[in-house]
This record gives C-alpha cells, sequence and structure tokens, in this order.
C-alpha cells in the first residue's frame, strides 16, 4: 500500500466545504439503504488494517477496536506521518475520551471539519459515526489529493478512471457504483499498468463474480491491495456503496500512480548498477589478464636464468634453437598481451572517472608498474642468457679443439715415449766392444738430444691439460690421468737417461774406438727428424678463426712455412749424403757393416719416408686454409647484408618514432579524423613487418655460421627489436589517448572548439614536446585558459579565452592559491609523480564544467523505492529492478540496523555511497 506522508497538511476553504457536503451526504445514504453499512465495514476495515499492519497490528470490529482511541491515533500515524501526542494508557471511559479527542483535533487541525461527530459516541461504538469518521480520514488523506487536469478528489478520481478504462471494451465507468458492478473496470485497470497480471480478452461481461474475484485476487497478490469487498456483495447489491468503491479505486490509484516514480528511480539505479556491473567485469578481465602475464613471466624468468652448463657444443646449440623458438613463437603474443592490458587499464579509468567512480587500484603487484618492471626484469634475464649461450658456444668450441690438440700430442708424445724405459734400463754395454760402448755413449748423447726436443711437447701437453681444467672440462678427469702418466713417465725417462750416461761415461774410458761418421750422422739426423716430426705436427693441428684476418694470418705463416722447404731438403741430403759416405768407406776398405748406425736408431729410409709424407700433407694443409678462407668470405657477405638491412630497419624506426612524437602533438581536425588517421599510420608502420622479418632472417643465418661481431653497422638484432616494439606500442597508445579524448567528449558534453582550446593551450607550455607538463608548467596552462585564482571550482562560461587576457594573467604573476593547486595536483597526478598527462589534463577540465549522478541521488531513488522508508527489502528489490541487479544489490547490500528495522531490510545508503567510493562497501 502506498502511505500518505506527503499530503498536502493545508485544506483550503473548497475543500473544508466539500467535506462537510459529503458528511451530510454521508447521513441521507446510512438512511436511505442500510445494506451499505456490511459494504462499508468490509472495506473501511480493510483499508485500515493496510495501514496498521505496517506497525504490526489490525482491526477486527471497526467501531469496538477504535473505542479506546488508541488503534485511531496510531492510525492516523502511519498514514500521515506525523507524531501525535503521548495516549492515555488508563481503562476508564475519560482516558479514552481524551485519546479520541486527540484523535479527533489531529484530523482537524488538517483542515477538516468534523460535522456531528463527537468523542463519545466513538467511545460508546456508535458505528455510524465511527463509519462516518473514518470515511472523513479516507477523503482527507487518500482522496483529497488526486487530482487529474485540474480536477481533484472524487472528480480527479473518477476521471483517472475513465481515461486509464478507455481503450477497453464493455467498460464505460460513469460513477462509483454501477460501473463497477461487472468487475471489468478494476481488471482494466489492472490490465493497463500490468498487462502481465491480467488475461484481460478471456474475461466475459455475463461473469460479473469471476471478474470481481480475479481483479481483487490479482491486486490483493501482485499489488499488495488487501481485498476490501466481497464480490457477492457487490453483485447482489442493486447500487453498490460509493463510498466503498471509492475507497477500493483510491487503492489502485496509490498503487499505480507510484509506478511512474519507481520505475524513473529504477531506472537511474540499473544506470548506475550497469556502469558498475561493466567496471567490475573490466576489473576482473584486467586482474586475470594482469595475472596470467605475470605468472608465464614468473615462469619464463628462471627458465633464462638457468645455467646449466652443457658437454658438446651440439646441445648448447640446441638450446639456442630453444632460445630462439621462444623469442619468434612464444613471446610475441606476451608483447600484444602486455599492450592491451595498458590500453584496458587506461581505459578502465577513463570510465570510471567519467562515471565518478573511484580510481581503480589493482591487487598488489598487479599495477602497470609491476607489470612494467617484471617484463624488464624478463628483457634483463633474456639478454644475459643469449650472451651466456653464445659465451658457452664459444668456451665448448675452445675445449673441444683443446681436448683434440691434447689427445693427438699424447698420443705422439707416448708413441715416442714407447720401449724408451726397456732401451735406458739394458746391460749392452757391459759386453760391448770398445767401439760398441762409444757408439753406445753417443747414441745415448743422440737419446739425450732428442730427450730435450721433447721437453717442450710435454709442456705443451701439461698447459693444455690445466687450460682445459681451468675452462672446465667435462671429462678433465681422464685428461688429468693422461697427463699425470705423461709427466711421471716423464721424470722416469729423465731418471734413467742420466744413469745410462753415468754408467756408459765409466766406460768410455776404455772403450775410445769411436766411428765419427756415424757420429756425425746421428747428431744431425736426429734434430732433422724432431723438425720433421714438430712439421708434421704443425701440418696437422687443427685450426678455428672468426674472420678474414686471422685465417690470413694462417695462410702467411703457412707459406713461410713452405719457403723454408728448399732449405730443409738440402739438409736432408746431406745427411743422407754422410751415411753415403759411411758404406762408401765401408765398400772401399772391405769392413762388413752390422747394417745399422750404433749412434742412432734413426735411418735413412725412415727420413725419407717421414719426407715424403711431410711433402704429401703440404697441399692438404693448402686445401683445408683455402676452404676455410672462402668460408670466411661467406660469413664476410653475410654481416654486410645483415648491417644494410639494419641500418635501413634501424633509421626507419628512428624516424617514424620522431614522427609518432609529432604527429602527437600537431594533430589536427576533429577527433574521429584523427583516430582514422592514426589508425592508418598504425597499418602503414604494420606493412613493414616483412623488412623486420628478412632481417630475422639474416640474424638467425649469422647465428648458425657463429659470427659473433659486425664491424659494418652498430645495430643489434636486440637493439632493433626493443625499438620495433616501442614504436609500436607508442602507435598503440596514441590511439588509445584519442579514444579516451573521444570517450570524455561524448561523456561530458564537450565541444570539438573546447579541445582544440585544451589541445592548443597543453601544446604552448609542453617545451619539450614530452606529451605532460610539469606542476609549474600546469599551473601556467590553467591560468592561461581563465581559471578562477580565487575559488576553488571554476566557473567558466564556455567562451574562448583571449590571448591577451590570457598574456596579462601571466605577466601580472596571476596564479592559483596553494592549497588549490595541491589539490587540483592531487586529483590530476595521484601518483605523485610530478606530470601532468594531456589526458589527465582533459579529465579535469571535463570535470570542473560537468555533471554526473552522485550518491545523494542514487540514494533518493533508493528511498522512492522502499516507499520513503529507511531501509528497503529483497522483495521490493525483485518487483522494482531487473533480475540480475536486484541479485547484485541483495548479495552486495549489509543488513538494516536502525530502530525501525524489520526481518530482511537492507541498507540502501550505504550502499549507494559505497558505489561512489565514499565508504567501504
Amino acid at each position: 500500500m502506498v502511505d500518505y506522508h506527503t499530503a498536502n497538511n493545508q485544506t483550503s476553504t473548497g475543500g473544508v466545504q466539500i467535506y462537510m457536503e459529503q458528511e451530510n451526504d454521508w447521513d441521507r445514504d446510512l438512511l436511505l439503504d442500510p445494506a451499505w453499512e456490511k459494504q462499508q465495514r468490509k472495506t473501511f476495515t480493510a483499508w485500515c488494517n493496510s495501514h496498521l499492519r505496517k506497525s504490526g497490528t489490525q482491526i477486527e470490529n471497526i467501531e469496538e477496536d477504535f473505542r479506546d482511541g488508541l488503534k485511531l491515533m496510531l492510525l492516523l500515524e502511519v498514514i500521515s506521518g506525523e507524531r501525535l501526542p503521548k495516549p492515555e494508557r488508563g481503562k476508564m471511559r475519560v482516558h479514552k475520551i481524551n485519546n479520541v479527542n486527540k484523535a479527533l483535533d489531529f484530523i482537524a487541525s488538517k483542515g477538516v471539519k468534523l460535522v456531528s461527530i463527537g468523542a463519545e459516541e466513538i467511545v460508546d461504538g456508535n458505528a455510524k459515526m465511527t463509519l462516518g469518521m473514518i470515511w472523513t480520514i479516507i477523503l482527507r488523506f487518500a482522496i483529497q489529493d488526486i487530482s487529474v487536469d485540474e480536477t481533484s478528489a472524487k472528480e480527479g478520481l473518477l476521471l483517472w478512471c475513465q481515461r486509464k478504462t478507455a481503450p477497453y471494451k464493455n467498460v464505460n465507468v460513469q460513477n462509483f457504483h454501477i460501473s463497477w458492478k461487472d468487475g471489468l473496470a478494476f481488471n482494466a485497470l489492472i490490465h493497463r499498468h500490468r498487462p502481465d497480471l491480467i488475461d484481460y480478452d478471456r474475461l466475459r461481461k455475463d461473469d460479473p463474480v469471476t471478474n470481481l474475484n480475479n481483479a481483487f485476487e490479482v491486486a490483493e497478490k501482485h499489488l499488495d491491495i488487501p481485498k476490501m469487498l466481497d464480490a457477492e456483495d457487490i453483485v447482489n447489491t442493486a447500487r453498490p456503496d460509493e463510498k466503498a468503491i471509492m475507497t477500493y479505486v483510491s487503492s489502485f490509484y496509490h498503487a499505480f500512480s507510484g509506478a511512474q516514480k519507481a520505475e524513473t528511480a529504477a531506472n537511474r539505479i540499473c544506470k548506475v548498477l550497469a556502469v558498475n556491473q561493466e567496471n567490475e567485469l573490466m576489473m576482473e578481465d584486467y586482474e586475470k589478464l594482469a595475472s596470467e602475464l605475470l605468472e608465464w613471466i614468473r615462469r619464463t624468468i628462471p627458465w633464462l636464468q638457468n645455467r646449466t652448463q652443457e658437454k658438446t657444443v651440439n646441445d648448447m646449440q640446441a638450446k639456442q634453437e630453444d632460445f630462439r623458438d621462444y623469442r619468434c613463437v612464444h613471446k610475441p603474443p606476451k608483447v600484444q598481451e602486455k599492450c592491451q592490458l595498458e590500453i584496458s587499464f587506461n581505459t578502465l579509468q577513463t570510465k570510471l572517472r567519467l562515471s565518478n567512480r573511484p580510481a581503480f587500484m589493482p591487487s598488489e603487484g598487479r599495477m602497470v608498474s609491476d607489470i612494467n618492471g617484471a617484463w624488464h626484469t624478463l628483457e634483463g634475464a633474456e639478454k644475459g642468457y643469449e650472451e651466456w649461450i653464445l659465451s658457452e658456444i664459444r668456451r665448448l668450441e675452445r675445449l673441444e679443439h683443446l681436448a683434440e690438440k691434447f689427445h693427438q700430442k699424447a698420443a705422439i708424445h707416448e708413441s715416442w715415449t714407447d720401449g724408451k724405459e726397456a732401451m735406458l734400463t739394458q746391460k749392452d754395454y757391459e759386453t760391448s766392444t770398445l767401439s760398441e760402448v762409444k757408439a753406445l755413449l753417443r747414441k745415448h748423447e743422440a737419446f739425450e738430444s732428442d730427450l730435450a726436443a721433447h721437453q717442450d711437447r710435454v709442456e705443451q701437453i701439461a698447459a693444455i691439460a690445466q687450460e682445459l681444467n681451468e675452462l672446465d672440462y667435462y671429462d678433465s678427469a681422464s685428461v688429468n690421468a693422461r697427463c699425470q702418466k705423461i709427466c711421471d713417465q716423464w721424470d722416469t725417462l729423465g731418471a734413467f737417461t742420466q744413469s745410462r750416461k753415468e754408467s756408459l761415461e765409466r766406460t768410455e774410458k776404455q772403450l775410445e774406438s769411436i766411428d765419427e761418421l756415424y757420429l756425425e750422422y746421428a747428431k744431425r739426423a736426429a734434430p732433422f727428424n724432431n723438425w720433421m716430426e714438430g712439421a708434421m705436427e704443425d701440418l696437422q693441428d687443427m685450426f678455428i678463426v672468426h674472420n678474414i684476418e686471422e685465417i690470413q694470418g694462417l695462410i702467411t705463416a703457412h707459406e713461410q712455412f713452405k719457403s723454408t722447404l728448399a732449405e730443409a731438403n738440402k739438409e736432408r741430403e746431406a745427411i743422407q749424403a754422410i751415411q753415403a759416405e759411411v758404406q762408401k768407406i765401408a765398400q772401399s776398405n772391405g769392413i762388413k757393416l752390422s747394417g745399422a748406425n750404433p749412434y742412432t736408431t734413426i735411418t735413412p729410409e725412415s727420413i725419407d719416408g717421414k719426407w715424403e709424407k711431410a711433402m704429401a700433407m703440404v697441399p692438404l694443409r693448402d686445401n683445408a686454409l683455402q676452404d676455410e678462407l672462402n668460408k670466411q668470405n661467406s660469413n664476410d657477405t653475410l654481416r654486410a647484408k645483415f648491417a644494410t638491412q639494419a641500418n635501413t630497419v634501424g633509421a626507419y624506426i628512428q624516424a617514424k618514432m620522431e614522427e609518432i612524437g609529432r604527429i602527437s602533438i600537431e594533430m589536427n581536425g576533429t577527433l574521429e579524423d584523427q583516430l582514422t588517421n592514426l589508425k592508418e599510420y598504425q597499418l602503414t608502420i604494420m606493412s613493414y613487418m616483412p623488412e623486420i622479418n628478412t632481417l630475422e632472417g639474416y640474424h638467425q643465418l649469422i647465428q648458425e655460421a657463429l659470427i659473433f661481431d659486425n664491424q659494418y653497422t652498430s645495430y643489434t638484432m636486440e637493439h632493433l627489436r626493443v625499438g620495433w616494439e616501442q614504436l609500436l606500442t607508442t602507435i598503440a597508445r596514441t590511439i588509445n589517448e584519442v579514444e579516451n579524448q573521444i570517450l570524455t567528449r561524448d561523456a561530458k558534453g564537450i565541444s570539438q572548439e573546447q579541445l582544440y582550446e585544451y589541445r592548443a593551450s597543453f601544446n604552448h607550455f609542453d617545451k619539450d614536446h614530452s606529451g605532460a607538463l610539469m606542476a609549474e608548467e600546469f599551473k601556467a596552462c590553467l591560468i592561461s585558459l581563465g581559471y578562477d585564482v580565487e575559488n576553488e571550482k571554476q566557473k567558466r562560461s564556455g567562451q574562448m579565452v583571449s590571448e591577451d587576457f590570457r598574456a596579462l594573467l601571466i605577466s601580472t604573476g596571476n596564479s592559483l592559491g596553494d592549497s588549490e593547486f595541491t589539490r587540483i595536483m592531487g586529483i590530476v597526478d595521484p601518483n605523485g609523480s610530478g606530470a601532468v598527462t594531456f589526458q589527465a589534463f582533459i579529465d579535469f577540465m571535463s570535470r570542473e564544467t560537468t555533471d554526473t549522478d552522485t550518491a545523494d541521488q542514487v540514494i533518493a531513488s533508493f528511498k522512492i523505492l522502499a516507499a520513503d522508508k529507511s531501509f528497503i527489502t529483497a522483495e521490493e528489490l525483485r518487483r522494482e529492478l531487473p533480475p540480475d541487479q536486484a541479485e547484485y544489490c541483495i548479495a552486495r547490500m549489509a543488513p538494516y540496523s536502525g530502530a525501525d528495522a524489520v526481518p530482511g531490510a537492507l541498507d540502501y545508503m550505504s550502499f549507494s555511497t559505497a558505489l561512489y567510493g565514499e565508504s567501504d562497501l
């Protein structure tokens, strides 16, 4: 039921006269048809109970239950919304009369003249007077204020009924008695306002009881209008009671007259809730996307920080391929997600500002700055990981080269030392002749020379093993074991050599016959043989180079080696001539030779064999060096290709970055034109992507060729990737800024001219073209736009401020007050960065010149839906709001705890203020 608290408390003289005439009509009506009394009892009792139930009570017998005046006073308080004097609680007649008089005095205070109704008649239970009093109350509080087209009360109510039922067949409302007997008028009123409750086409005029019961039951169930009459009472009466019908119909009027007001209030709430739901959805999307991106970064960084070493170059190259796959396949979508996250965050903040909502603060650790910090850490890890991979490949290449060289030298040395211990420990000199001893001594001297020549090789083997240990070679244990064995054996050979020398020298005093010719052969053959072995070792030596200069150095050294071969061949021929001379002397003197030089094991055949083998190795070495030279020439060509493309791409990115900077400052035309031009410009930039892909292809070929430097360009692939990503992000941010300006313009009603003026002033004070104003620049910009230097809020007339006026303000030092400017900076720079972006500047100017929904407006709307109560129920929310928004409110409203609270009461005031950030929900 509808309360009547808002009824006009002042009654005109004409209204008093109406009451008097109606009271006279009352006396006559009761005398003419006493049967109406039954209808009035039911109707007035139901009408009273519809209001008394708000205070948790009701009446059963209308003339008995008002006799003590207590419920009568309570009824008047409920329907008027005012407090009556405190009633007397005594049981005596005088107490009852006093209470009824207080009620009658209150009715009279509302401009109602009571005729022939006294407190004694009410206390005595006079049914006629009691019904007359209740009818007077109904007229004053339920019917008097009905007004339709300058008609009021009964005429206004009748006109309202006629207009609402005019479109319906078989309905012709001319009065408040016979026109309502068939029940169609009641059903038409309900169907006109709530067509979902009545199937009007199925009603029949010849079935009034069914029609009336249908209307009364629907009104009671869905419209909160109690059943005030029985269908049979109306149908079986020739002329139904006019006052009963008027009372019943007035309840329909009050129920439906508030529908439009409730609908308006509901629409306002729906609008506010829709904005809030949309913002919450965007917040949830941001939180989800930020969490997923941060989780991806969190999982990726440990992988990039993993420095587990591999054993071979192939294993490290496999890691390099995995990293390249991450760069080209996995990371680019995440770059797009990061850019989209920033755009979503900026759009959400703009929408919150436009809807007068508090700024969105993401969960801890999910701010845009947090994501940028995590992204910076990720890129640092990427750079470190790539550098580590390249360093590891170089290290493993060096290790494999050194290991091969170690085993090659160790094998040569072990081959040389094979049998040397047995030779040095034999006692052959004990049974030899003098010449044989001398030969053994000279042979031993030659061995010592050979041993000294091998000292360098042993030192090289030890040095290589030490370097393998320092470079953390994976098979260092076997290398160390082999090196240790060689060193131990070398020490043993040194000791055995010294011991045998001493033995031979003791014997030399007795045996002085020596063959000088054999001795000369042995002395010259041993160094030459060692030189040949060294030359063969050098010709087979592994090499690794990284540029043309290094391979050309090896080729030069090889050419120098070949230039010494002629002299070496002369030495070989000279040594062979010594052996020929021995044979000649032996033949000339008839000496039978044993066939072996007693001073050396090096035979002429072995010298010739090694010489031929060394000569065969020379062209092989030539081919290997030439192949490597060709490879380095190819690598140099690849460097030049990469450099040419990199220099072109780098210059393009730099030029476009500068061009975007100029565009963001010098944008002309409407915002829609600017947005269209920016998007076309973005497509132009994206069309350059094939050039980036071409450069990536060259970079991949360079990495596969193990090229680590490039003297033709200062650009690196990492530098160009970062520049390209910054270029794409900058144009996306610029587009988002224009979109937000359009959103601000449309939401705040800012004209295109105002935006031009704001942009011109902003650009004028943005001296460094950074896209942001420092605090003093911002203050000067506000003054140039005519911002009031005294008041806390600018009240502009909407007219352009002349340049002369701006100059006058600045030249006279006129500025905003410190406290006011501090307040403004807190709005436009909530993070305290000291800089004001153009979007924040536009938001501030639009906020100063436009109005938005406030918490007070939403509270007032809820108060209408709650029938002026301080709380609202879930049933009322479900009845007035769409289902999803009703449930949204119910889930978030706190229980109401006021003194007038009822079960299920909800606090809509704290909920409304929470929507605008004024308290916690």
